[in-house]
């Protein structure tokens, strides 16, 4: 399975997101610390879930690095994280 699959099917099992958009990231950074020859190093998530109503910025991050904290800790070198809840997807 790649890290993206894998970050589909963690991110779904955790959050139950109406929207996940997950972009690698990794072609935009060869050469930069953390980025390996064969990609999947950096990632760019968009997460839409009713579980971040009323949590903070931090608090649904967190909530984003606890699932996927295996993988943050191999092949994930960064991970930038959008966050929201469905009715701040249409704000």
């Amino acid at each position: 399975m790649s890290v993206a699959e894998t970050i589909k099917a963690k991110l779904t099992s955790a959050l139950d997101p109406t929207r996940l958009d997950i972009t690698d990231d990794s072609a935009r950074h060869v050469g930069h610390a953390g980025a390996s020859g064969g990609g999947e190093s950096h990632f760019k998530v968009v997460v839409v879930s009713e579980v971040f109503d009323g949590k903070s910025r931090i608090e649904r991050h967190m909530l984003v690095n606890e699932a996927l904290a295996e993988e943050l800790r191999g092949p994930i070198h960064m991970l930038q994280i959008k966050a929201m809840t469905p009715a701040e997807e249409w704000q």
